[in-house]
């Protein structure tokens, strides 16, 4: 795995992590500090009313994100990380220890929910949705964590590109945003 420095001359980059890994706010620190369009991948995904996106044209519109020549993504839902693999140069990676990312998540969905401030196109998210139901955030962070583990450790096992720059604590993330930021 690659010591933690700059984009290393990347354009193409996937935040990556498990739920309430603080992918989407990364996501836009990078781009903030180096110019990258970011693309939050819940407004591709998500219409209003939490109706999900066909997968087909989830699948385009990623496509479309992907072949241009420079872009941030905040994330890469399995059902097309394939097409954000074929064309990304960078994975920052934040695989925190469950306790730190399900602290942040737990934290974040209750300020969401009793604030009402918008996720994407308009949605929000409840005490239901964030805690109550059966697919609820928190739930889905239990069911997704370990397949995406999976994942970063496959993937900073792999000499062959994308590069992965891995953090496992915050302050490592703070502290290389902070290099980028005064690179």
């Amino acid at each position: 795995m690659e010591q933690p420095k700059g984009l290393g001359g990347a354009q193409r980059v996937l935040v990556y992590g498990v739920t309430g890994s603080g992918k989407t706010t990364l996501a836009q620190e990078i781009s903030a500090a180096t110019g990258l369009t970011y693309h939050a991948i819940d407004n591709l995904t998500w219409e209003p009313g939490w109706v999900e996106v066909p997968l087909a044209e989830q699948r385009r519109r990623v496509a479309s994100i992907c072949t241009q020549p420079a872009w941030v993504l905040d994330a890469a839902y399995g059902s097309w990380l394939d097409v954000v693999l074929e064309r990304v140069e960078l994975v920052v990676a934040l695989d925190y220890p469950r306790w730190f990312s399900l602290q942040r998540l737990v934290r974040r969905s209750l300020a969401r929910s009793l604030d009402k401030r918008p996720i994407c196109n308009g949605n929000f998210e409840t005490l239901r949705s964030g805690f109550l139901q059966r697919d609820s955030i928190i739930q889905w962070h239990f069911t997704s964590f370990r397949r995406k583990r999976s994942r970063v450790d496959a993937w900073a096992a792999d000499p062959d590109p994308p590069r992965v720059l891995r953090f496992r604590r915050a302050h490592e993330t703070a502290a290389w945003l902070e290099f980028l930021q005064a690179s």
